[in-house]
Formats: structure tokens, sequence, C-alpha cells
């Protein structure tokens, strides 16, 4: 193979390796493996003929990819990271057909790591040193613990770093510079009687008015919600008691705001990728909806969210005809 360097003490059986990749000592790559061009396949690395692995990817030493695990473009593995291909292994009984397990683009998987078989490690996510990941990661998620919960959202050259928005402390209006997304402060009112906070419909806050609404509420700390975009309905998000933490992405900028008070919701416009995590136990998460519910709204898929984006179908950023 041309352009493809391996080490006298490495072994690369297989001839689907690109140009520009380098193979170190006492790796080994079996026949039938796809491996892209310019990686870099460290000492003791075991590549099995059924997995993939993308364009520019680092795998460092000690890591093994067994059939069924694809790595994407520019991933990350750290060493001693581990990969798993079968839910209920036996000695001498293999199956017929492994679960895929998935490392989207741009995503890193820390050092000493186990990732459970058939999950997806979603783009540009980061599994932190340690981790045990038995669910599937969102994009651009931070995951750490056993299990691996999410800690955060990270930054990536594409697209671009995560904002935290400041805390909006008196009325009005915070821009989170991620489409049209902001942050309402509204007014609020107490005396001995308790406290109230209200505000009107539609407004400059909230630029629709609602059709549905909806509650979450009992929702275990680890889990995530949201995880879509829609394509024409706007929501305004309220917490109306606890906390949750809410991220929203344009395809190009991603930010974070904590939701933390009753008086403090968030506009989410059309056409930006949504998702709520770190619930308290006792979070209740209000949604106010534009549009009644329509499954065909809903983006679900991350990387068909960006193709969109992307292709452009004659809207705009809010979901209207450009």
């Amino acid at each position: 193979m041309a352009d493809v360097f391996v080490h006298e003490q490495g072994l690369c059986e297989s001839e689907e390796v690109g140009p520009g990749t380098r193979i170190w000592a006492f790796a080994h790559v079996l026949t039938g493996a796809r491996v892209g061009a310019e990686c870099n396949i460290c000492d003791g690395v075991f590549v099995e003929g059924g997995a993939v692995v993308g364009d520019r990817v680092t795998v460092k030493s000690g890591v093994q990819l067994w059939d069924g695990v694809e790595l994407e473009d520019d991933v990350f593995v750290g060493p001693n990271a581990t990969f798993t291909n079968d839910p209920m292994p036996r000695s001498r009984r293999w199956l017929d057909e492994y679960p895929r397990t998935v490392v989207r683009s741009g995503a890193s998987v820390g050092a000493n790591a186990t990732v459970l078989p058939g999950l997806e490690i979603g783009t540009g996510a980061m599994v932190g040193a340690g981790a045990v990941v038995t669910r599937s990661v969102p994009p651009h998620a931070i995951v750490t613990g056993n299990p691996a919960r999410i800690h955060g959202y990270a930054e990536s050259a594409t697209p671009g770093a995560v904002e935290i928005a400041p805390p909006a402390e008196k009325p009005g209006i915070t821009p989170l510079g991620v489409g049209d997304v902001h942050l309402q402060r509204f007014a609020g009112f107490a005396d001995l009687r308790g406290r109230l906070t209200a505000g009107e419909l539609p407004s400059e806050g909230i630029p629709f008015t609602p059709k549905r609404w909806f509650l979450v509420y009992d929702v275990p700390s680890r889990e995530v919600r949201g995880e879509h975009a829609h394509r024409v309905c706007h929501q305004f998000l309220v917490c109306v008691h606890g906390s949750v933490q809410v991220a929203v992405d344009d395809g190009q900028r991603r930010g974070e705001a904590a939701l933390d008070d009753p008086s403090l919701g968030i506009y989410i416009p059309p056409r930006i990728w949504g998702s709520q995590f770190r619930y308290d136990r006792d979070a209740v998460l209000l949604v106010l909806a534009s549009h009644p519910y329509d499954p065909e709204d809903y983006i679900r898929d991350y990387d068909a969210f960006r193709e969109e984006l992307a292709a452009g179908d004659g809207q705009g950023a809010d979901g209207r005809q450009a």
C-alpha cells in the first residue's frame, strides 16, 4: 500500500488502509478492516476485520476495535479505552451479526472509558476518562462517571463554542447568541401572601400564541429530554419548580442556560436543536408550543438536522418562508 507506514514490528493484513496512515509497533490490523487516511494507530492496538475507522482518527495504545465498531472521521480514542460488541458474551459462542457501535465525527473517548455495544457517541461528544457508557451520548455532550451522565456540553471547531447565558436579573430579553434564541425574565411581585410572575401572550419575549402546552416532571437526573429540532413550531420553556439545564444549537453555535426560577424562560424558535438535562429530582418544566403536535414537524437525528440546515429549503431560521 503506497504512503502507508507500518512499523517493522506492526502487522497490517488489510489492504483497505488510506494514505498517510501510520501503524505502529505491536499493532495488528486484520484482513477486512477498513482504516481511512492520515490515521495514527498506536502501539498495541488491535483492529478486527469488521471494524471501520474513518480519516484522521487517532487510536492510542491498548485499544481493541472489534467487529461492529465504527469510528467516523476525526475521532480520538484514548489509551486503554474499551469497546464491547456482545451484550451477553459466552465462551465459544459467536453472534451471527454484531451490534453496531458508532463514534460520530469529532468525538473523543477518554482513557480507560468503557463503551457498551450498540450505542452511539454523538458528533463532537466527549467521554471522560474512566466513564462507563451504558446509553447513547447526544451530540457535543460531555459525559463522566459510572454510569456515564451528562456533565455539560463541549466546544468544537464546528459548530462554535458553547456560550453560557448570563443570568437575566432584570425583566427583559437576553439574547443567547444562538439563532434567535433568547432568555426572558418576567417581572416578579412578592408580599406576605407569596410571589407572582406574569406575562402577556403574544409579546416580544414570547412571539407566538400557544396552541399546546405540556409538563415534563419526575425525570431521573441522568435522563436527557428533547434532543430534537422543529421545522415550524416555536417553543417557550419555563421551569416552574426546581431547575433544569437547557442546551441549544443552530448548527453553527451552541449555548446553555440554567432555568432555575419560575420568572425566567427561554424562547426556542424553529430549526434550533434543543435538549434539556441535569434535571432536579423535583423539577417541573412547562413547555408552551405554537402548533398542535405533529410528528412530521420533528427532526430527531442531529446529522439530518445539520443536513437540512446546510441544504436549505426556502425557509428562514424561524421556520417562515424566506
